[in-house]
């Protein structure tokens, strides 16, 4: 079953990438309830069927409740209880900003916020703006509620999130030995979807948990394990089709095994980014789904000589 054209396991998937996140950080979840911050609706539809919220289901934005005091009337705290607390922040594990270009972005005033990438080594590059750097939980919320989502740009426009002090080019020195996980979607039958399919792939990246390993036998609930191999993510809008993309600093050789050290990483991006972001079974093959490309590995230097043979498939 799904919803809005994602399984119905992904819809919850951005909430765990969003705690994950705070675990990432070392710190502990604001207490706030959608009842009182989001929306006090008991029910969630999924298809058109309204049907009632699960206990712990969370909206998209909320966060994770942790059991702890109630206020004197018996309600949840929340950080709006305390004056002192209101303005608290939640620090990520690494600042990121966001790039964006289009063909109109050369039209924009180059200001402090929205000037053409510095250090930039081609002429397309002139055309990227940076939009703002963030370091904290609520500024990005505060980020993503207030720019246009990926299904109303306009067609050859790109948005790229990057750890900060990385460009988003193969030639910044944190790119140039790496690659990029891929998934490709056709355009006019994803554009309900593709919103919120960057928005978890967002939520992954800032909280650094793209190689947490999936869930197991033994293992339902694996503890998120922190990624320093993901520099950065890329949604590309196109004429036909829209483009989701991981950046990774180094690429594996794909003639290795599995078992390789750095192959492994790279795999576990790749799983991670299919199952516990976009919600879908290993072992399914999107294409049959309608997708356009599988979720497709691929180092710079190998895209660049466009060998297609020098590819991982998950």
């Amino acid at each position: 079953m799904t919803t809005n054209g994602l399984p119905l396991n992904a819809v919850q998937a951005n909430m765990t990438a969003l705690n994950n996140a705070l675990a990432a950080a070392k710190i502990s979840s604001p207490k706030s309830t959608s009842k009182e911050i989001l929306s006090d609706d008991s029910s969630a539809s999924h298809d058109g069927v309204t049907t009632p919220r699960e206990e712990n289901e969370l909206e998209d934005g909320e966060i994770q409740e942790d059991e702890e005091t109630e206020a004197d009337d018996g309600r949840p705290k929340t950080i709006f209880d305390s004056k002192s607390k209101f303005n608290v922040k939640h620090p990520l594990f690494s600042s990121w900003t966001l790039f964006f270009d289009s063909p109109q972005s050369k039209l924009l005033p180059k200001t402090p916020t929205s000037a053409p990438a510095s250090n930039a080594t081609h002429g397309w590059m002139d055309d990227i703006r940076k939009v703002v750097t963030f370091e904290s939980v609520e500024e990005f919320w505060g980020l993503y509620n207030n720019i246009v989502p990926p299904s109303q740009l306009p067609q050859k426009a790109n948005y790229y999130l990057f750890k900060d002090g990385i460009m988003p080019a193969w030639e910044d020195a944190q790119n140039k030995d790496g690659g990029k996980w891929s998934l490709q979607v056709p355009r006019e039958k994803n554009k309900g979807v593709i919103d919120k399919m960057w928005l978890y792939t967002m939520l992954a990246a800032i909280g650094e948990t793209f190689e947490t390993p999936l869930p197991t036998p033994d293992n339902k609930s694996p503890a998120p394990k922190a990624s320093d191999l993901v520099t950065g993510v890329i949604v590309s809008a196109r004429p036909g089709f829209y483009r989701i993309s991981i950046w990774t600093r180094n690429a594996p050789d794909v003639s290795l095994p599995d078992t390789d050290e750095l192959k492994a990483r790279t795999l576990t991006i790749g799983r991670h980014f299919k199952v516990s972001v976009l919600g879908y079974d290993l072992d399914q093959k999107l294409v049959q789904g309608g997708f356009q490309t599988e979720v497709t590995f691929e180092s710079h230097a190998n895209s660049e000589k466009k060998n297609n043979r020098a590819k991982i498939v998950v």
